[in-house]
């Protein structure tokens, strides 16, 4: 049996470890997964042991990063993104799934990103990865994020977008929030965007009016603000639930060794979707 488990902050309230048992079953795996919440000052005299009780695990906020010095080898997208979420122990090999559910996440929803505009607001971890995925789709990618030292490195590193001091109120086919913003202590609030004025005020119906499609990464709440204001003005929206289950399938198919199949992903996340619904 694979003993397994997700370590965050707060991982309480997760929904990997019901995902990750999910599909390890119709993989025909069983397995043992815990969600185990460490403090972040905890984090670096605990991580050793996480190698030692576990086969493998998944990092969730805010160890993605904090994981890699305990690692001997960044594979795939770890290594472009410099964020890890996915780790195999004996290996001590780091792995990134989060731009595998993305892309999956948008195309399962119907969503082409080659030759279209994508706003992308927030440059962190998840900001940093939706970028790259975008770019090398294809997309005219734009990028917002408050801390302008932290966008201007990840210009600096990948290139090939546009980091914008200010947003513009103009059509963008995509807008994405990869900020956090909307759930937890911030439920019913949206990110702030500079204007071209610049001030800062939240993203509201000037620019979502504009927009082809809203993109939340946040599962919880299911419709973010930030969703529902986009919705109310008819426009697609998406939130990240999908996103998590592909990047969780993705996570699983390495841990067992295994080629991932977009179409069996998708088969299991209308099966898991389905049955979590009832």
């Amino acid at each position: 049996m694979l003993k397994l488990a997700v370590i965050g902050k707060d991982v309480s309230q997760s929904l990997s470890p019901a995902m990750h048992r999910f599909i390890l079953e119709r993989l025909g795996e069983t397995c043992l997964y815990e969600a185990v919440s460490v403090p972040p000052e905890e984090f670096s005299s605990r991580a050793e042991e996480l190698f030692d009780k576990y086969g493998a695990f998944n990092v969730t906020i805010p160890f993605k990063a904090d994981i890699i010095p305990f690692l001997t080898e960044l594979r795939g997208d770890a290594a472009t993104f410099g964020a890890v979420n996915t780790v195999l122990s004996r290996e001590r090999a780091g792995y990134n799934t989060d731009g595998y559910g993305f892309l999956l996440m948008l195309k399962n929803a119907g969503l082409s990103v080659k030759g279209k505009s994508a706003l992308v607001l927030g440059a962190g971890g998840a900001g940093r990865s939706c970028i790259k995925k975008l770019i090398d789709e294809g997309a005219e990618v734009f990028a917002f994020e408050r801390d302008e030292s932290r966008l201007r490195a990840v210009h600096d590193e990948f290139g090939g977008f546009t980091p914008l001091s200010r947003v513009p109120l103009r059509p963008y086919d995509i807008v994405v929030n990869c900020t956090g913003i909307g759930m937890h202590r911030t439920v019913g609030q949206t990110p702030e965007i500079r204007g071209e004025d610049g001030a800062c005020r939240p993203v509201g119906r000037e620019l979502l009016s504009l927009c082809g499609a809203a993109v939340d990464l946040i599962y919880v709440p299911a419709k973010s603000e930030f969703l529902r204001i986009a919705e109310s003005e008819g426009k697609m929206t998406v939130n990240g639930a999908s996103m998590l289950f592909y990047q969780a399938y993705r996570a699983d198919c390495i841990f067992l060794g295994r080629q991932s199949d977009e179409e069996e992903a998708k088969k299991l996340w209308f099966e898991f979707h389905g049955n979590s619904e009832d």
